[in-house]
């Protein structure tokens, strides 16, 4: 196989930091090539680099063995490098052809040539198996066919080097097998791929090749034919990796938080709640599985209360019934939230990571003086400091914006925050989507100690290994109706799976 891509000793600094360090990495004609590394591990940097969006302090690019210089995106695009990003840069409104074409420069006339786009579209989309309606607005998509307009538009554009930033994260099991499929297309006409991904599983299926990062050097690279899992997971951590398993409780029957035949646009199929009944114990989590987009998203905003239902009741940590919460009441009811998206819901990511940190508590008198009206700078950082060290929350200073950490970071900046304040009960949507298994472990640790310290917790994860490891109760949301309740302890697998299809 030919060289379609060489990066050469990078490294990227700012100010006294090193994100990236001398790293060397190569993408050959027809193969999956994969970046491993913990969250800031420095591969967003690498990438973010190689498309043009940073300039690299050291060190050169060769694409098909010409030296490159990648000053901007739309240069990257010119050298045939496209990025499917983890979160999509679709508008939503548009269809699907749309957005596959908006911005393409191809044609001289200041007209769309859409009849000629739609047919150069239909052709790269028989020629590498990607079914698409190209009528449908993106926003009615679901999300693996988004994920399909996404990879359209890079394939439109030209690309022979296609990046693909954590792409699974959101998919079904078959939408997955989907992807892989298109891949293995993909690298079969001697496209070049790079995978972004912590499931080791999903690595060691697709890949031919992978380079493992660590504090933003490179480690080593390796064929997948001659590692395992349990060595890359050590290389990406730096020491033996031991995944920890948790004694499942049984017998909890404190009744912590309930919802009584709750109804929530019932009429919307994969957005709305159907009479939905569930009680969630003091000292147990209770666990929800199903396939992603089946009510998982409104069940989480009834609980937290920030949406009120249609119909039913729930009732509160101190037996009252919740209609919506403001912040004020939903932190003086004792409710912890991981949110499930951690940029929109979670963090203000222009925010310093201290400031992030006592967001719950600007009024106090710890924190403030006169309710508020003046911080305490100083003591929000000794705090924000013992935080840090306690989550090891990974950054240079507490006084850094939250945007700049990575994902597995802010999700941790999250979680210091939520448990500092002891809640009552922890709700938990998604709440590893995209860590690497460091942080995986990380939060599942915390996730477990607050309901041994007798805090109700509700997870809400698609990733359904996950829901076993964890809950101790599992319930099944399918079309936003409970289809069943199975325990945590020897759950019926096949039972749960088939379940979640709505069988």
């Amino acid at each position: 196989m030919a060289e379609l891509l060489r990066m050469e000793n990078i490294s990227k600094r700012f100010g006294s930091f090193y994100a990236n360090k001398n790293v060397t990495f190569d993408v050959q004609e027809g193969e999956v090539h994969t970046l491993l590394g913990e969250n800031g591990a420095g591969k967003s940097t690498l990438m973010n680099v190689l498309i043009g969006l940073y300039q690299p302090t050291e060190g050169k690019i060769f694409m098909h063995g010409k030296e490159v210089s990648i000053s901007s995106p739309r240069v990257a695009v010119e050298q045939g490098i496209g990025m499917v990003h983890q979160h999509f840069m679709l508008i939503d409104d548009m269809t699907g052809l749309e957005n596959i074409i908006l911005g393409d420069k191809r044609h001289n006339s200041p007209l769309l040539q859409e009849g000629e786009d739609r047919k150069t579209v239909e052709d790269i989309m028989d020629r590498y198996g990607l079914e698409i309606d190209l009528d449908e607005k993106v926003g009615d998509m679901s999300i693996g066919m988004q994920q399909r307009v996404e990879i359209m538009k890079v394939l439109f554009r030209g690309a022979d080097l296609l990046i693909l930033d954590e792409p699974t994260a959101v998919l079904t099991d078959l939408e997955v097998e989907g992807l892989f499929d298109i891949m293995r297309s993909l690298t079969a006409e001697g496209k070049g791929i790079v995978f972004i991904s912590h499931k080791m599983r999903e690595v060691m299926r697709i890949s031919d090749r992978v380079t493992v990062l660590r504090r933003g050097e490179t480690v080593e690279t390796l064929r997948v034919a001659d590692t395992t899992e349990q060595e890359l997971a050590d290389l990406m951590i730096g020491q033996k990796f031991v995944e920890n398993t948790y004694e499942k409780v049984t017998g909890a029957t404190k009744d912590e938080f309930v919802l009584q035949n709750v109804s929530y646009h019932p009429e919307i199929k994969h957005g709305g709640l159907k009479d939905v009944s569930l009680t969630i114990h003091k000292g147990e989590i209770l666990g929800v599985a199903g396939i992603d987009g089946n009510g998982q998203t409104p069940l989480a905003e009834v609980v937290t209360g920030l949406v009120k239902p249609d119909s039913g009741k729930v009732i509160g940590p101190d037996g009252t019934e919740i209609a919506v919460f403001s912040p004020e009441t939903f932190i003086d009811a004792g409710l912890g939230n991981i949110p499930e998206d951690r940029n929109k819901m979670g963090l203000v990511g222009d925010m310093t990571i201290a400031e992030n940190l006592v967001l719950k508590q600007t009024e106090s008198d710890q924190f403030s003086l006169g309710h508020g009206k003046w911080l305490k700078m100083g003591e929000i950082h000794s705090y924000a400091e013992r935080l840090r060290e306690e989550n090891d929350i990974r950054c240079t200073s507490v006084d850094q914006t939250a945007r700049s950490l990575s994902g597995g970071n802010q999700q941790k900046v999250i979680l210091a925050r939520e448990l500092e304040g002891h809640p009552k009960l922890l709700v938990a949507v998604y709440p590893t989507r995209g860590l690497d298994i460091g942080a995986t472990e990380f939060i599942h640790n915390q996730i477990v100690a607050q309901r041994d310290a007798g805090c109700a917790v509700l997870l809400i994860s698609a990733d359904f290994d996950e829901v076993l490891k964890l809950s101790d109760r599992i319930v099944v949301l399918f079309e936003g109706q409970i289809m069943g309740t199975y325990p945590g302890a020897n759950p019926p697998i096949k039972e749960i799976s088939l379940a979640m299809a709505g069988k």
